[in-house]
C-alpha cells in the first residue's frame, strides 16, 4: 500500500483515490486498436491497482474484455473499490464483448447495458454509471434517458449518475443539475475543459479528468506513434508538439514527462481524480511512484500552465 491520497468526489461523498485506473487497455482483440491480454498479467495488474492504493476503476461495456476481466479478477475484493462504467453503448443479445462507436440512449438499451455490466463485473451494484460519448441534452430528453438511470438508482443497481463528457455539451450537462460526477479530457497539454472543470467543481459536482497524461504520447517512442490509429494520430502528435514547444525542461527538475504531467494534475484544485490507464504492471507502478511525490509546487504549476497556454493559443 502506498500513501496515495484520497479526496471526496464532489457531492457523492465517496472517498476516491486522487489517481484512478482506466481499464480501456484491457479490451483485448476488439476495436480499431486491439491489445494483447494475458490472463496472469491482467490478474497481477488489477490486484496491484488495489494493493497500490487506487480505489476508483473506470471502464465501459464497449471496452472489449475490460468489464469481464475486472469481474473475474477483482470480484472477491469488491468492497475495496468503486466501479465507474458507462451506458448508451451497444449491447449484443449474446453478451459477447465488442467495441463500437455506435451509442444510443433509449431506455431499454440503457437498462440492458447496465444489467450486462452487473453480470460481467460480478457485482450487485455500480457505483457511478456514466452516459458515454457526451450526448446532448436534447438527445437525452428525447429518450427520457436520465429517468431510466434514476429508476436504476431507485432499484439499487446504481448509486450515482454521471457523464463522460466533452465540449460543447458538458455545459448543458452541468446546467441539467442531475449529474453527480462528470469526467472530461484534461491535462497540461489539453486545457480546453479547464473553465468547465472550475465551474463543475464550484457546483459541487465530482470531477474526473481522463487522458491526464495525453495517453502517454508526450514520451512515446516511434513504435507507439506508428501504432496510433489514423483517426487519433494527428491530435496525439499535436499534444506532444505542445509539450515540446512549451520548453518545460527547466521546471521538471529531472522528472520524466509523464511524472511531471501526473503531478500537474494532482496540483489542479478543480480535478478530484484523474484516470490513468495501462495494461502493463510496470507502467502502473511508475505512475503511482510519480504520484507519491505529490503535487507540483505552485510556482512550477503556474509557469508550466502559462507556457503551454501560450503555445496553444489558449
Amino acid at each position: 500500500m502506498t500513501d496515495l491520497p484520497n479526496v471526496t468526489l464532489g457531492r457523492t461523498g465517496l472517498a476516491v483515490s486522487k489517481i484512478g485506473f482506466g481499464a480501456m487497455e484491457l479490451r483485448g482483440p476488439y476495436g480499431d486498436w486491439p491489445t494483447r491480454v494475458d490472463d496472469a498479467t491482467t490478474s497481477r495488474l488489477l490486484n496491484s491497482v488495489l494493493d497500490l492504493g487506487i480505489n476508483l476503476i473506470d471502464t465501459a461495456p464497449d471496452y472489449g474484455l475490460s468489464e469481464e476481466l475486472i469481474g473475474k479478477h477483482l470480484s472477491r475484493r469488491r468492497d475495496e473499490f468503486f466501479i465507474a462504467t458507462k451506458c448508451g453503448c451497444s449491447v449484443r443479445a449474446t453478451g459477447e464483448p465488442f467495441e463500437s462507436n455506435v451509442h444510443t440512449f433509449e431506455r431499454p438499451i440503457i437498462r440492458a447495458a447496465v444489467e450486462q455490466s452487473l453480470r460481467r463485473i460480478r457485482t450487485d451494484h455500480i457505483d457511478i454509471i456514466q452516459f458515454h460519448h457526451s450526448p446532448s441534452r436534447s438527445e437525452l430528453e428525447e429518450h427520457d434517458a436520465v429517468a431510466e438511470l434514476v429508476d436504476l438508482r431507485d432499484d439499487g443497481k446504481v448509486r450515482f449518475i454521471g457523464m463522460s463528457a466533452t465540449l460543447p455539451h458538458c455545459y448543458e450537462h452541468l446546467d441539467m443539475d442531475v449529474f453527480d460526477v462528470i469526467q472530461v479530457p484534461y491535462s497540461l497539454v489539453e486545457l480546453e475543459h479547464e473553465d468547465f472543470l472550475v465551474k463543475a467543481s464550484e457546483a459541487g459536482v465530482g470531477t474526473i479528468a481522463r487522458n491526464g497524461v495525453a495517453r502517454g504520447i508526450v514520451s512515446a517512442g516511434r513504435d507507439k506513434v506508428e501504432a496510433i490509429p489514423d483517426g487519433w494520430r494527428q491530435q496525439w502528435l499535436t499534444n506532444r508538439d505542445k509539450f515540446e514547444a512549451a520548453g518545460l525542461e527547466d521546471l521538471m527538475d529531472g522528472a520524466s514527462r509523464t511524472e511531471f504531467m501526473i503531478r500537474y494534475l494532482l496540483a489542479t484544485p478543480s480535478v478530484d481524480s484523474t484516470i490513468l490507464g495501462t495494461g502493463k504492471p510496470q507502467h502502473l507502478a511508475d505512475n503511482i511512484a510519480a504520484a507519491s511525490k505529490g503535487p507540483l509546487g505552485r510556482d512550477a504549476y503556474d509557469e508550466a500552465r502559462r507556457r503551454v497556454a501560450a503555445v496553444s493559443g489558449a
